[in-house]
């Protein structure tokens, strides 16, 4: 077999079924395409991956080629489409097989399924993706799947499940003759039209791309900080990188196996006990493997307004309401400091995600799927179905039967930054201001408000005024 491996959103050696399946290869080609799509805008007038999300890319693909070469290869990184760069790579190598794994969001199945007729005679070879449960672990068919997570839980812990991740390869076979001479340095930044990111010490996610840095913090929240025994008291945090596992951006892009993290959190278990929180990461990525099966199932029906529930009267507009929000403008401080944080860091807490979605969807009464187009963009923690599958779910067209699920975004800032530390910090303009108007200085008088460039806020909701002088 001479084959071709072709990398997606699997950007690891740990844990990896279709480089397993390769190791028995004559010769091998690790191939990531860069597609020049994922940076044109979409319907939805957004880019699909920006400058946050390529960077975090980047610096996992450079990761992944440093690891390839410990063990004898490289990787070809190619700037085209799949369905061009794979075919041509493949008959100028003198190829017969092309290694990967399956795909679950319908753009990327209907690009797989491009590529596959493009190779002609040539076979596809497709190996299980970066679930938690394969399809034969699950005690139901796909059409079968629960609709509600609480079913599907119950359902999945009835089975004893044993996670057994295959540690990655010492030794690859080799490049295919002529293959050193198609390799060429990754793009920047800047040649990618997207210009380079300010490092910002605030961030809460410090950390690089890449399977070393994914499996270094794997080591340190399970065994050396153990925070993961703190983290159901944690995990509403919004400040700093300690108050949750901060896996998601390396699960995202498969630069960590989903598969290892329960492998290790039941080995941690197994030597120091489980307790509330331990069980709760089992739950969030439960959680993370229920929407995925549920993208599997039902398609782009996901993607559409009216959700998995055909709602008809979601809210469809988008107006000036949705520029405010996208850029922290709205007038409410912590809806403002979230959509900050995000825009200069690519990543926003779990209990931030939740408040903006729902102020955007429930109190500007904007079309959802805008707001999930723009975390798209954004969050180096994108992933099709868990991103997709949150919004839905909050704008009651998803997988819960519950409607109006509406967060009081200033019971939360009550609730969640007391203090107005988080607000304080990504907002400059309200440092000066008094801390107890910080969340609210929609009170103060309106030439204030102008003079120290913050917007005001056109209306206070009725659901505000228990909150507007109390701690929640």
């Amino acid at each position: 077999m001479r084959a071709l491996l072709w990398f997606k959103q699997d950007l690891r050696l740990d844990d990896h079924p279709a480089l397993q399946a390769s190791l028995t290869a004559e010769c091998l080609l690790p191939v990531y395409v860069l597609d020049p799509v994922q940076l044109q805008l979409n319907p939805f007038g957004m880019r699909r991956m920006g400058v946050q999300r390529m960077r975090f890319l980047l610096e996992s693909l450079m990761a992944l080629d440093s690891e390839l070469r410990q063990r004898g290869s490289r990787l070809l990184v190619h700037i085209g489409t799949p369905e061009q760069v794979i075919p041509q790579l493949v008959a100028q190598l003198k190829l017969d097989r092309v290694l990967t794994l399956e795909e679950i969001a319908p753009d990327e199945q209907a690009q797989v399924a491009r590529v596959g007729n493009s190779l002609g005679h040539v076979v596809l070879q497709q190996a299980p993706a970066n679930h938690l449960l394969r399809s034969e672990d699950l005690p139901f068919s796909l059409n079968q799947l629960p609709r509600v997570f609480s079913r599907f839980r119950t359902l999945i812990e009835k089975r004893v499940q044993v996670f057994q991740p295959r540690q990655a390869p010492d030794h690859l076979p080799r490049l295919p003759e002529g293959a050193l001479a198609l390799l060429q340095p990754l793009p920047t930044l800047s040649q990618l039209g997207l210009g380079e990111p300010l490092s910002v010490p605030a961030s809460a996610f410090p950390f690089s791309g890449g399977e070393p840095a994914a499996l270094a913090r794997l080591r340190d929240y399970l065994w050396q900080s153990q925070g993961v025994r703190e983290y159901k008291d944690t995990r509403n945090g919004m400040i700093g990188s300690e108050y949750s596992s901060k896996f998601s951006p390396w699960l995202a892009n498969g630069s960590l196996s989903a598969r290892r993290v329960i492998a290790e959190l039941r080995r941690h278990e197994a030597q120091f006990k489980r307790n509330d929180s331990t069980e709760w990461l089992w739950v969030e990525m439960l959680w993370r493997d229920f929407f995925r099966w549920t993208l599997l199932r039902h398609g782009s029906a996901l993607f559409k307004a009216g959700g998995l529930q055909a709602h008809e009267d979601a809210p469809l507009q988008v107006d000036q309401r949705f520029q405010e929000w996208s850029r922290g403008l709205t007038g409410m401080p912590l809806v403002d400091a979230n959509m900050r944080e995000l825009a200069a860091t690519g990543f926003m807490s779990n209990r931030g995600r939740q408040v903006v979605a729902s102020y955007l969807i429930n109190d500007l009464q904007q079309d959802w799927r805008h707001g999930a187009a723009w975390f798209e963009e954004h969050l180096i923690d994108y992933d099709p179905a868990s991103n997709w599958g949150n919004w839905a779910y909050l704008a009651g067209v998803g997988n819960d039967p519950r409607q109006n699920r509406v967060f009081n975004a200033l019971r939360q800032a009550r609730a969640y930054d007391p203090d107005a530390h988080y607000v304080s910090l990504w907002l400059p303009e309200l440092r000066d201001v008094p801390q107890s108007f910080r969340h609210t200085p929609f009170l103060l008088a309106g030439g204030h408000l102008r003079s120290i460039g913050y917007p005001q806020l056109n209306k206070i909701p009725d659901s505000w005024k228990p909150y507007l002088h109390a701690v929640a």
